[in-house]
């Protein structure tokens, strides 16, 4: 999590959170899935309730989910069935392990001014060719939303000077208008990237 205010919704909200209505991002899901090989090493990051895990579980990757909130991850464990990792981004240390990494609506709330050494992270703990899913809450300059939650709210441009800079390949965006926990219309920005 990026600050405490964040951290201590999430873990004060765990159980209401996780077992919230949420509609699975499937479409976005199955294309990520389908750019990976048979059982391929996906590492989620920030899986929240644990379902995008499940799915892709039951898809049969084996997939490694972690999420910054210690409360949330005991929730995803309760539906996934497996120890779910207890990691802040920033904390990120794998190099070439993966084959993919799904961080949906996660990245979200990383300080702009880190941002950028997480996604270094990211790249080194994936493996050549290896691609990144992300989505954000679109915007233009960082902010907090009603539950106190901080968003980096990036714009198409500056998400997209952040990863060339980094390195990054085949990077292709898109948004769309949907929603979020709190109940207010939502601009999200997708986001898919190869090492």
């Amino acid at each position: 999590m990026s600050n405490d205010e964040t951290s201590a919704f999430y873990d004060g909200n765990a159980e209401t959170y996780a077992s919230r209505e949420r509609r699975l991002p499937t479409k976005r899901l199955d294309a990520f899935l389908a750019a990976l090989p048979a059982g391929a090493k996906i590492l989620e990051l920030g899986c929240g309730g644990g379902q995008d895990s499940a799915y892709m579980l039951g898809k049969g990757f084996d997939v490694t989910p972690t999420d910054g909130s210690a409360e949330l991850a005991r929730q995803a464990e309760k539906l996934i069935g497996r120890p779910v990792t207890v990691m802040r981004f920033q904390d990120l240390q794998a190099i070439g392990e993966f084959d993919g990494v799904w961080a949906e609506a996660s990245l979200l709330h990383v300080p702009r001014g880190e941002l950028f050494d997480v996604f270094s992270r990211i790249h080194g703990a994936l493996k050549p060719g290896a691609p990144l899913h992300a989505s954000f809450k679109a915007g233009e300059a960082e902010g907090h939303d009603g539950f106190g939650r901080y968003y980096n709210y990036p714009s198409p441009d500056w998400l997209s000077q952040c990863l060339t800079a980094g390195g990054w390949r085949d990077i292709a965006l898109s948004e769309a208008d949907g929603g979020g926990y709190d109940g207010k219309p939502t601009r999200w920005l997708f986001l898919t990237v190869r090492k």
